[in-house]
C-alpha cells in the first residue's frame, strides 16, 4: 500500500511522534510513502536552528534522519513556513533575510504537492489538527 502522510502538529505535540512511528511502521511493514507533507506548525520540524534540551528527545533530528535514510519526499508547505520563519537559501535570498534555517532533506513547495500525493497514494493519513 502507498501512503501520503500529512503532519500538522509542531515538534512539542505528541502527534509529531505518532506520525513518525506510523511512517516507520508503514515502511517496516513493506508499504511505501509517496510523500510526507508538513503543514501548519509541523513546518518547525524543518528548522535547523531549534535546539532541544539534552534530556529531551529531538523529534526534528529524528524526522530528518528518517527522511534521509529512507530517501523520502518531504515537502514543507511554503506559505506556512514563510509565516513561521522557516526559510531555505532561495527564500532567504528572495525575501532579503540574513540567514536560511532549512535545507536538506526538506523541500519548500505549495499545497498542490499534497493534492498530488493524495492522488497517487492508496491512503492519505493526517496527524495533528
Amino acid at each position: 500500500m502507498k501512503f501520503a502522510i500529512a503532519l500538522l502538529a509542531g515538534p512539542q505535540d505528541p502527534a509529531a511522534r505518532s506520525a513518525l512511528s506510523f511512517a516507520q511502521a508503514a515502511l517496516d511493514g513493506g508499504h511505501q510513502i509517496s510523500r510526507l507533507f508538513f503543514y501548519r506548525d509541523a513546518v518547525h520540524l524543518a528548522s535547523d536552528l531549534a535546539v532541544q534540551p539534552q534530556d529531551e528527545s529531538d523529534i526534528a533530528r529524528e524526522w530528518r534522519e528518517f527522511i534521509s535514510s529512507n530517501e523520502l519526499d518531504a515537502v514543507v508547505c511554503i506559505a506556512a513556513a514563510l509565516r513561521r520563519g522557516v526559510l531555505n537559501e532561495a527564500e532567504a535570498s528572495r525575501w532579503e533575510r540574513p540567514v536560511a534555517n532549512s535545507g536538506q532533506p526538506w523541500v519548500l513547495s505549495g499545497l498542490g504537492q499534497w493534492v498530488d500525493a493524495m492522488q497517487s497514494a492508496d491512503r492519505a493519513v493526517t496527524f495533528g489538527s
